[in-house]
């Protein structure tokens, strides 16, 4: 993992025409029509990956600041969805044209029976993740991110969602280590390296922020473009998921959390930043954040004057600014994101997700597990 000062975009490899949609909510509402509208204003983006230098730069699109999603294929002739790219996990799932749930009836569902190449269900499986749970059938075929594929690449269909209800993307391709995998699958990132598809070991994200363009995923390599300054490169924890050692946490240069030190697991498929109950609701009562439903919310004027928290890694700093950990909701209200995490764990662990990651360009590197 490479953590460093994000810079200002660079074109010097590709402008990839995306659309902003963080402020749809304000004029979209009622149920599935975000999700109907997205649909019907889609772009076809796994048309426009950028190849070169052994490097696949796929865009990526900013669904409110809350997700990012890129568009993969299944099948021959190919199928499209719109997936998270998740480091917290390793499998590969969209839903099956079998799932009756309400929240497959609004997603793409893959037609196995249009694909030349679909090799049928071995085993069964299913996923529990922090918003939702979902179980199906794993299945084998050609799988394509831009011109990157993937053939006989194990994949999960879904059969029954619970909890992703209002989610703007069809389904989630994990991007962490094999052991982490619910399928007991080679992960497609690992099929990419194994079948030579890829020069490097190696993938990284540049996620914008409430911007109409620019966020990437690339593989194979690192667009220096997208960043200034030396790569700060982190030791795993150990090899089997993104997972690093943090020194502290601090604000007003006071220790606010992780004071013994801690774990805090790199997650490009988590919006916020996660952490212990106890500690999350000292750092909400710290910025005047008072709850309210499922968040907790601070006026909007106050947003210029909180300090900036400070996450200590591998002995240097990296600061979130208010203006980063600040956010907006539908209305227009301004609430935090630090959230509370459901693990029970005899250890402090942290979630550095898009809230964190939009500040700092962050590169996985698989070969030296970095």
């Amino acid at each position: 993992l490479v953590l460093l000062g994000l810079v200002a975009f660079s074109e010097c490899i590709v402008k990839i025409p995306l659309r902003r949609v963080k402020t749809m909510r304000n004029t979209v509402s009622g149920k599935n029509m975000l999700n109907n509208f997205l649909k019907e204003h889609a772009y076809r983006l796994s048309q426009i990956s950028f190849r070169g230098s052994n490097l696949t730069s796929h865009p990526l699109r900013n669904i409110r600041d809350l997700f990012y999603v890129g568009n993969i294929t299944i099948g021959t002739p190919p199928q499209e969805f719109q997936v998270v790219f998740d480091t917290g996990s390793s499998d590969l799932w969209v839903p099956s044209i079998f799932c009756n749930s309400s929240t497959c009836s609004t997603h793409v569902r893959f037609r196995h029976l249009q694909s030349s190449t679909f090799r049928p269900p071995n085993k069964t499986f299913r996923i529990t993740y922090g918003s939702g749970r979902i179980e199906g059938v794993v299945a084998h075929d050609t799988v394509r991110i831009g011109d990157l594929v993937s053939t006989d690449q194990p994949f999960g269909l879904s059969m029954a969602e619970s909890g992703f209800e209002g989610i703007a993307f069809d389904g989630v391709l994990g991007l962490s280590y094999p052991n982490r995998s619910f399928f007991g699958a080679i992960p497609f990132f690992d099929k990419l390296k194994n079948q030579g598809a890829i020069s490097e070991p190696v993938f990284a994200f540049y996620l914008s922020k409430d911007k109409q363009e620019g966020s990437v995923v690339m593989f194979g390599g690192v667009d220096h473009c997208y960043y200034k300054g030396e790569l700060n490169w982190v030791p795993l924890i150990q090899a089997g998921d993104w997972s690093i050692h943090m020194d502290r946490i601090s604000m007003k240069r006071k220790v606010i959390a992780c004071s013994d030190g801690c774990e805090a697991l790199v997650d490009t498929g988590t919006s916020h930043i996660q952490g212990p109950g106890r500690l999350v609701n000292y750092i909400q009562k710290l910025i005047g954040a008072t709850p309210r439903g499922s968040k907790h919310y601070v006026s909007c004027s106050v947003v210029n004057t909180l300090p900036s928290i400070i996450f200590t890694i591998n002995g240097i700093n990296y600061p979130v600014p208010a203006r980063a950990y600040i956010l907006k909701d539908s209305k227009g209200r301004c609430y935090a994101t630090f959230k509370e995490h459901r693990l029970s764990s005899s250890t402090e662990i942290w979630f550095l997700g898009d809230v964190f990651l939009r500040l700092y360009f962050s590169v996985f590197d698989r070969g030296n597990d970095r």
